[in-house]
């Protein structure tokens, strides 16, 4: 499988914080990693780092075989990101701003690219509501239909369903899955429950380092056998405040 995500060594210091640890990444096409963690674990920090919207104290970083260092704009060219609270400019609508993010990036067919992504997130009722009138699902679906308008191989999203209400979760999670069976998907998660329903692939950092990397069903059967409820909350509360954490790969 082609490795669209290939990162070596990363490490990141804000400070005396070591906010990412000698983290190896590698993510194939078709796969929808999980990507999980207490709150400054280290998972921001590190897609921050992959997407090249900062820059490692150590390690490499490729994407889609081109180096974030040495051809940055190569590399984000492959790359959608959903950064967490997905910024915007409050005055456009969301018309508006995929128009100008389509007109930056130079893309061909721009309006078959916007008709695409107004669809598959489902916001053509909004779509000429400035953004600031917006409920924050709804910004969050504009936010993710902004990291898909160019049809990226690689998409890189932070918390995704964020603020979305139940309904708006399953159509999101079912639009992932669809889109990680091409593509390779890194997705940030507070909600256990996604990781089982959208990923084929978990991940949980803590305090900068690896500590888990597996399948979700391999997650589960690290709870006790007679645990029958809230099984991956156990176990993510115990790999989180009991073991010691070591450097990790993730592969």
């Amino acid at each position: 499988m082609d490795q669209l995500i290939h990162a070596v060594g990363l490490d990141k210091k804000f400070g005396p914080i070591h906010a990412v640890q000698k983290v190896n990444l590698t993510v194939p096409a078709g796969e929808v990693l999980g990507f999980l963690g207490p709150n400054g674990a280290g998972k921001s920090t590190t897609m921050k780092l992959l997407t090249g919207f900062l820059e490692p104290d150590a390690g490499t970083i490729h994407i889609g075989g081109h180096s974030m260092q040495d051809q940055p704009t190569l590399a984000k060219a492959k790359i959608g990101y959903l950064p967490e609270g997905a910024p915007a400019y409050p005055d456009m609508t969301p018309s508006e701003y995929l128009d100008f993010l389509a007109n930056v990036r130079g893309m061909q067919n721009p309006q078959v690219a916007k008709r695409r992504v107004v669809e598959q997130v489902h916001i053509g009722s909004v779509l000429h509501q400035s953004m600031e009138t917006l409920s924050k699902g709804f910004r969050r679906r504009v936010g993710l239909a902004a990291a898909l308008l160019h049809d990226p191989e690689v998409l890189i999203l932070d918390e995704p369903t964020d603020g979305l209400d139940p309904n708006q979760k399953h159509e999101v999670r079912l639009l992932i899955r669809q889109l990680g069976k091409t593509k390779a998907v890194v997705l940030s998660t507070h909600i256990l429950e996604e990781v089982e329903a959208v990923c084929s692939r978990a991940i949980i950092i803590n305090q900068g380092l690896v500590v888990f990397d597996g399948t979700p069903a391999e997650l589960d059967g690290k709870a006790p056998a007679d645990l029958k409820h809230n099984r991956l909350d156990h176990v993510f509360r115990t790999i989180t405040t009991t073991e010691i954490a070591q450097p990790g790969t993730i592969s």
